[in-house]
C-alpha cells in the first residue's frame, strides 16, 4: 500500500511514467477502504488467523487479500486515460478487465449502474455488492475496484480472487451475532466468487497478470513497458510506512 502511495505521489509530480503494478499478498491481509470503521474488524478473529490488516488510500470496504492477483493503475489527473469523472474512468478501465477476463475464458459482464442496497443490507465487506462498472462472472461479482484522486494523481486498486473460499473475510469481521456472520458468508457466497469456483482450474498468477496486462494494452491502445520501482518511491514507501501504513494511529483513525 505505502508503495502504491509513493508511484501516486511520484507520477502526479512526472518524475514516474504512468504504472500498471500486479502483486500478491503473504502472509493474507485484512485490508480496509480509506473511510471504513476499525471496528468493522474483529481484532482477536484477526490475531488468532495469523492474516495482517493495513488501510487503502482508495475507498471502498474490507477485502481479504489472499490467493488473489492485486493491481494498482497510477496515473497524474491529466492523463487521457482517467479523463472525466469517477464514473467515466470506471467505464474506460472496465473494458480492459472484461478483455482480460475473456482472455482467461470467462464470460464478464459490465454493470453500467451501482447495484449496492447497503442501506437496507449493511455490510463490511466489498465483494457484497457489485457497484457501477465493476464485473461480474454469471451473475457474481468477480473483480473488486476503488479509486482515489488527490494532489495531481489518481489510483486504482482492484482485486482479482483466484482460489480459495471466498467467505472467508467474514471471519475476521464484527458482527452483533454468529448468525450474522453466517447470514452475511450465506450472502456473500450468492455475489461473488472466484475464478477457481468459475473455471474449476483456476489461472495461475502469472497467467492471471499477462491477461491483466494484455487486456488493458488490447482494450484501451496502452503500450507498456517493464520498469523497476525507483530508488525515491523506495525511499518515500518506507516513509509511509512509518508514518501512514504501518502506523496503529493511520489504521483506527476512523
Amino acid at each position: 500500500m505505502a508503495l502504491d502511495e509513493a508511484i501516486l505521489d511520484a507520477t502526479a509530480k512526472g518524475v514516474s511514467l504512468p504504472t500498471l503494478r500486479l502483486y500478491a499478498w503473504e502472509p493474507a491481509c485484512l485490508s480496509l477502504g480509506y473511510a471504513q470503521p476499525f471496528d468493522d474488524v474483529d481484532h482477536h478473529r484477526l490475531q488468532a488467523s495469523g492474516w495482517d490488516l493495513v488501510r487503502r488510500s482508495s475507498g471502498g470496504r474490507a477485502i481479504l487479500h489472499s490467493d488473489e492477483l492485486t493491481y494498482a493503475l497510477i496515473a497524474p489527473a491529466s492523463n487521457p486515460h482517467f479523463a472525466g469523472g469517477l464514473l467515466d474512468s470506471y467505464r474506460h478501465f472496465s473494458r480492459g478487465l472484461a478483455a482480460a477476463l475473456s482472455l482467461l475464458e470467462l464470460e464478464p459482464e459490465v454493470h453500467a449502474e451501482a447495484q449496492d442496497d447497503s442501506e437496507r443490507h449493511p455490510s463490511p465487506v466489498c465483494f457484497q455488492i457489485p457497484s457501477a462498472y465493476e464485473i461480474t462472472v454469471h451473475g457474481k461479482k468477480l473483480i473488486g475496484s476503488a479509486q482515489v484522486r488527490r494532489r495531481g494523481g489518481i489510483l486504482q486498486h482492484g482485486s482479482l480472487p483466484l482460489k480459495g473460499d471466498i467467505t472467508r473475510v467474514c471471519q475476521v469481521l464484527a458482527f452483533a451475532s454468529e448468525g450474522e456472520r453466517e447470514q452475511a458468508a450465506a450472502l456473500l457466497q450468492t455475489t461473488a466468487s472466484t475464478a477457481a469456483d468459475l473455471l474449476g482450474n483456476p489461472p495461475s498468477w502469472l497467467q492471471a497478470a499477462q491477461a491483466i496486462t494484455e487486456g488493458f494494452s488490447s482494450s484501451l491502445g496502452i503500450e507498456f513497458v517493464r520498469g523497476d520501482i525507483s530508488s525515491e518511491e523506495e525511499q518515500r514507501a518506507e516513509e509511509l510506512v512509518a508514518s501512514r501504513f504501518a502506523n496503529h494511529e493511520w489504521l483506527a483513525r476512523v
